[in-house]
């Protein structure tokens, strides 16, 4: 996939980027539910169940948001990660997805 070919927001992009250069390019899956130009979905290869929300919408600019999703619904975090840089949300989702 060509990051830089998909239509989302330059941040979103950004953060593919690095996440292609940390963990290879088979490594992550985009979930393709809702198409929003300042978020993507993104959950391990083979395992849509355990995912991360991440998005640019209502966040300071240059942070992000991240909403984490567990097999067992009544375990997500939705709405307590806002505001978070870039590399926080990296560790976000390297503990989360890895």
């Amino acid at each position: 996939m060509n990051v830089w070919a998909i239509d989302k927001d330059p941040p979103i992009k950004v953060l593919l980027v690095e996440l292609v250069h940390r963990y290879g390019e088979n490594t992550l899956a985009m979930i393709n539910r809702e198409n929003h130009f300042q978020a993507i979905e993104i959950c391990p290869v083979g395992n849509p169940e355990l995912s991360a929300y991440v998005y640019t919408f209502g966040q300071r600019r240059g942070c992000y948001g991240i909403d984490l999703k567990y097999p067992i619904v009544t375990h997500n975090i939705i709405g307590e990660n806002e505001d978070q840089s870039l590399e926080h949300v990296l560790e976000i989702i390297d503990t989360h997805l890895f």
